[in-house]
């Protein structure tokens, strides 16, 4: 065996994270580890990365035991980690990324760029990504600077690589790359650990995956032997067929939310959509069609080129997000711990900060005990109190907390890029009733999403975007993904 994790524990002072967990990991395989958040898949991962040491067990590499105390020296023993959080410095350029901590030196020990660029452009075209190595990385999409991330820990001689959750910031080209350049791993006989809640890349791209339910093994399968129903039943204790909510009766009456032939800068147009009162509407589309685009010009407010935005049945005309705000509407980005959350601040802090909008400066954001609790409750979002830090919890709670966050301010509208993002199955399926109980409350939601599984079970309605365009729009109950590529690809009728 490439790595051998033996009877692995894991404690944080009384709280037991990892109970008696084991993993085989073969050279030349791909080995998916699943569960729910908080099973304990992260938190495995970085201990046999040598971020965490463990508490007991055994860890062998080659047949040889290891024990290590720091990433330095797992890293020394060819074990290379691509976490789910980026570690990329955004004033720095891409090479200056790729080569923290280790810049070739000349013969005059000064830093060789020369060859930092020369060596970057080799190992960013070996994931597909086409980039100026001297361009700022705080500058590019988060699809790109999740390749980059992937490129910083591939260019490293390692026999073992860990990917935690690769594709959650990836459209489907940087999948495709990402699939395309593991497999190539495996072919020169590395051994790779995958942790992903997305089902069908794992059935794509995986040989066997060891599944972890509340810190332990809950079970081994190999791929070609097993089916999604089983494994979902094994992480969460339900079956596949449960996940979405079941949908209401067609929606009916004036919209709360209308856009008439819109144009806006950087939104070729038009645009034409509506929400209805009790509905959720999805956004489909290939990648950087205009999705979000359409999503902030509701929420902040451009200037129109053409058009009207219907709220509530009068013009709709505000200049950035306060007014989105005033007006009744919430939004969840798709990129929540950069545009979202307030990472070093406490779970009822970044849940109060919904009610800043309105206040005067130098105000704190007033923190409804009562109130926060009750949606804390109602969510189901797993913590320890509402004092605990926000940037401690799993994403699924994370997602959870921006969800109440405008639940305590009392939104008419909101809007969900990405909604499920790095979230496991189980809190995939409480989001989704979540959603749902809002809508049918009256509470309408608009909802983008790179996985059109996901935009088929959950909106009563798919619009499709292509080059800023709406040019299709299909019932959730009449949508395939073949019907929905069919109309991003070539447009189609509404």
């Amino acid at each position: 065996m490439l790595l051998e994790v033996t009877d692995i524990t894991k404690s944080f002072g009384p709280v037991q994270a990892l109970r008696g967990v084991s993993l085989a990991l073969r050279p030349g395989s791909v080995h998916a580890v699943l569960g729910e958040n908080g099973a304990g898949k992260s938190t495995l991962m970085k201990v046999i990365s040598g971020v965490f040491p463990p508490s007991s067990g055994e860890i062998r590499v080659g047949g040889a035991p290891v024990s290590w105390h720091q990433a330095e020296q797992a890293r020394a023993a060819g074990v290379s980690t691509i976490f789910q959080e980026f570690i990329l410095l955004p004033n720095l350029s891409v090479a200056e990324n790729l080569f923290l901590g280790r810049e070739p030196r000349n013969r005059l020990g000064l830093i060789d760029r020369p060859r930092m660029r020369e060596e970057s452009r080799r190992i960013l075209a070996r994931v597909g990504l086409d980039l100026n190595p001297d361009v700022l990385t705080g500058s590019l999409r988060v699809a790109e600077q999740q390749m980059v991330e992937i490129a910083k820990g591939v260019m490293r001689d390692a026999r073992i690589f860990v990917f935690d959750e690769p594709t959650a910031a990836l459209g489907d080209r940087e999948a495709a790359q990402l699939f395309a350049l593991i497999r190539q791993l495996r072919t020169e006989g590395k051994g790779v650990l995958y942790i992903s809640h997305r089902l069908p890349e794992l059935f794509d791209l995986c040989d066997e995956v060891t599944v972890l339910k509340d810190g332990q093994y809950a079970g081994h399968f190999l791929m070609k032997d097993t089916g999604p129903e089983e494994l979902v039943t094994t992480m969460v204790g339900r079956r596949l067929d449960q996940l979405y909510p079941q949908r209401p009766a067609p929606a009916t009456g004036v919209p709360l939310l209308e856009l008439r032939a819109v144009k806006v800068e950087g939104l070729a147009g038009p645009v034409n959509l509506s929400v209805g009162r009790n509905e959720i509407v999805g956004l489909a589309g290939l990648e950087g069609q205009g999705q979000i685009e359409i999503t902030r010009a509701i929420y902040e407010g451009h200037t129109l080129e053409a058009g009207e935005i219907l709220f509530d049945g009068k013009a709709f005309d505000h200049s950035g997000p306060t007014g989105g705000i005033a007006a009744g509407i919430g939004l969840i980005p798709e990129d929540r711990k950069a545009d979202g959350l307030f990472l070093p601040l406490s779970v009822a802090r970044n849940i109060s900060a919904g009610l800043l909008p309105g206040l005067g400066l130098g105000r704190s954001a007033p923190q409804p005990k009562a109130e926060i609790e009750a949606q804390v409750r109602r969510l189901r979002i797993r913590l320890r109190d509402t004092g605990q830090t926000i940037g401690e919890l799993s994403g699924g709670n994370q997602q959870k907390a921006l969800l109440a966050r405008w639940l305590v301010r009392g939104v008419r509208l909101l809007i969900c890029e990405e909604p499920t993002r790095g979230v496991d199955i189980g809190a995939k399926s409480e989001i989704y009733a979540i959603l749902r109980e809002l809508a049918d409350s009256g509470v309408p939601v608009l909802v983008t999403s790179r996985e059109l599984p996901e935009l088929i079970g959950l909106c009563d309605r798919i619009v499709v975007v292509r080059d800023g365009a709406t040019v299709a729009e299909i019932p959730g109950t009449e949508a395939t993904e073949e019907r929905i590529m069919a109309a991003a690809i070539r447009g189609g009728q509404r």
